[in-house]
């Protein structure tokens, strides 16, 4: 909950000072890939294969333009690319290769996102999975029994309303859709 009030806090500090929407949720979206408690940027969540692939997104409700990016793996904030994406190119979503070269362009600041806490709920869920213990999702345990190597979770998003009647909305998460949980 602190992580989540300190997101906010940092969304409602840029409409304090009279930014606008777009900025606000990027400034939210922005402080929660840089804390670890959240599945987004820093301590992303492994995909079912034990890697990170992130994506993040962003949309301007007053001009409806939306910007992506996809199959992230050291990115530090992948909602700084989709906004770079939206605004400085002629497509919606750029991915892979694509997606990281426009980060090399833009100079990017990378990390690795992989944490141990991470690396501990991968393993955890792992096991879990194996021992039957979670029967909420049958055909994923199916799966996971077939491949036990495999594994995901899910995201974090922003939307903000401006002084002036503008919306924008920003979310970030990893790329893999087979998820085990949500957070």
């Amino acid at each position: 909950m602190a992580g989540v009030r300190e997101a906010a806090e940092a969304g409602y500090e840029v409409l304090r000072r009279g930014g606008g929407a777009l900025d606000a949720v990027e400034a939210a979206v922005l402080n929660m890939e840089d804390n670890e408690v959240f599945n987004a940027g820093l301590g992303s969540t492994l995909t079912i294969d034990k890697r990170i692939e992130m994506e993040a997104s962003i949309m301007d409700g007053k001009t409806l333009n939306a910007g992506a990016a996809g199959l992230l793996k050291d990115i530090r904030n992948p909602v700084r690319l989709a906004r770079i994406v939206m605004e400085n190119t002629d497509h919606v979503l750029l991915v892979g290769d694509g997606a990281e070269r426009l980060a090399e362009m833009f100079h990017l600041e990378r990390r690795e996102p992989l944490t141990e806490l991470r690396l501990r709920y991968w393993r955890e869920i792992k096991e879990q999975l194996s021992k039957g213990e979670i029967d909420y999702l049958p055909k994923l345990k199916k799966l996971v029994d077939s491949h036990s190597h495999l594994f995901d979770t899910d995201t974090v998003g922003a939307v903000a309303l401006d002084r002036d009647g503008n919306s924008a909305a920003a979310s970030q998460r990893e790329a893999s859709r087979s998820n085990f949980m949500e957070e």
